[in-house]
């Protein structure tokens, strides 16, 4: 997963640069003006065009200039990837670009409805997640984590007790990846080096893990905190044994954040139809995190993701939201929680939050071994952008640096 986010911050993701895959055609796809029925040409909740789920446009419509101004440099910047999806939104306007194929042999053209491995970017699936139940009066932010552990499971602290929002925040002083899982990864580490690392694992790495500073104190990216975050709303919700299975996440975050908004093609499953990724220009096996699902494991397309910014600019129009916890989430979970040392950049419920002079960005990224991918808005101008790609995070790649200097300038253009 990458661990690190975009400048402002400029920080890369993890390394692995990928091999020069072959530039193919790009195709726009049939965009409308508004919020269209949700339900019109066979469309699924929430769904922004009226090309069919999975079917190639190629009587491609003319892309604006604006969108194609926005989406070429991240195109261009996808190097080793068969394949990328851009998604735009500015004001009532909304595109979508594809470029390529789900494989470099043997593949089908993307499109909107093509799932992605999302990596890091789940994160704010399960901040949403966190956000519901706090509205529906199921956790408060403010609840300490060894509230939801089973018994027997015991958390060291340093300072005052470590609790759902210092997770959520990057500030629990948890180590970035849990106790145990170099080890168990070490053989799958160009692949799956989360792959066997499981829920039992987790538990146990709560027990043996040593926080690096006093809860509330720092700011420190963790991988191990926000999956360690998914499996206690999960206990919180649907209280189970101390077996340690991380199951409830996945079917908690569908029924309560993915069904709600219509994001039909988005979930944690691994064996659903969905692009190869590629890493120093191989083939990768399907991302795997059972450990640590909430950190890491869903899948999403291009159409899913601009709907859950849609919902996240405007709570009030979100299918499904009125007068609901998840409603009250998706105001919730954008509300700025902090403000990061030695900088102006600020953090909502995971999501990283830019002041920019009249507006604020906010913005996240991920990447698993095969996939790079990116999603920010901005609530105040009405913008957003969501790219995709199945090539994973380099340190000479540009992918995630030009996604947020794209929306950058789109905010300025609204």
């Amino acid at each position: 997963m990458t661990h690190r986010q975009p400048s402002p911050p400029g920080e890369s993701g993890e390394p692995g640069e990928s091999g020069e895959q072959p530039a193919r055609g790009r195709a726009a796809y049939v965009r409308t003006q508004g919020r269209p029925d949700p339900y019109a040409a066979g469309g699924h909740p929430g769904a922004l065009e009226s090309s069919p789920a999975r079917s190639p446009v190629r009587a491609a419509v003319s892309t604006p200039t604006w969108a194609s101004d926005a989406a070429g440099p991240l195109l261009d910047a996808a190097v080793g990837a068969s394949g990328t999806v851009v998604a735009l939104r500015l004001g009532d306007e909304r595109v979508f670009v594809a470029s390529g194929s789900t494989a470099a042999v043997g593949g089908t053209p993307v499109d909107p409805d093509t799932r992605f491995e999302l990596g890091s970017l789940t994160k704010v699936l399960t901040a949403l997640l966190l956000a519901e139940q706090a509205a529906r009066g199921e956790v408060a932010y403010d609840d300490p984590v060894a509230r939801f552990l089973p018994p027997g499971t015991i958390l060291r602290t340093r300072g005052a007790p470590m609790t759902l929002l210092h997770l959520a925040t990057h500030t629990s002083g948890l180590p970035r990846l849990p106790p145990g899982l170099l080890t168990s990864g070490s053989a799958q580490w160009c692949s799956n080096p989360y792959g066997s690392f499981t829920g039992a694992d987790l538990l146990r790495a709560v027990g043996r893990a040593r926080p690096r500073f006093a809860p509330g104190s720092r700011v420190r990216y963790s991988n191990f905190a926000v999956g360690l975050l998914g499996d206690l709303l999960a206990r919180a919700a649907e209280p189970r044994g101390s077996d340690g299975d991380c199951g409830g996440y996945e079917h908690l975050l569908a029924r309560r954040v993915l069904r709600p908004l219509g994001l039909a093609h988005t979930s944690c499953a691994a064996g659903l139809p969905q692009a190869t990724g590629y890493w120093h220009g191989r083939a990768r096996p399907a991302w795997r995190i059972p450990g640590l699902p909430a950190a890491g494991a869903a899948r999403s397309s291009a159409r899913d993701l601009l709907s859950l910014l849609d919902a996240l600019i405007d709570p009030d129009s979100a299918v499904g939201t009125v007068r609901t916890p998840l409603r009250a989430g998706l105001a919730d979970v954008i509300r700025p929680r902090l403000v990061v040392p030695r900088g102006t950049k600020r953090l909502g419920l995971i999501w990283y939050i830019q002041p920019r002079p009249g507006h604020d960005l906010y913005y996240h990224s991920g990447g698993t071994r095969g996939f790079s991918s990116f999603a920010g808005f901005s609530p105040q101008t009405g913008v957003a952008l969501v790219a995709l790609t199945n090539t994973a995070p380099a340190l000479n790649s540009t992918f995630i640096q030009q996604s947020y200097s794209a929306l950058r300038t789109l905010a300025l253009k609204a």
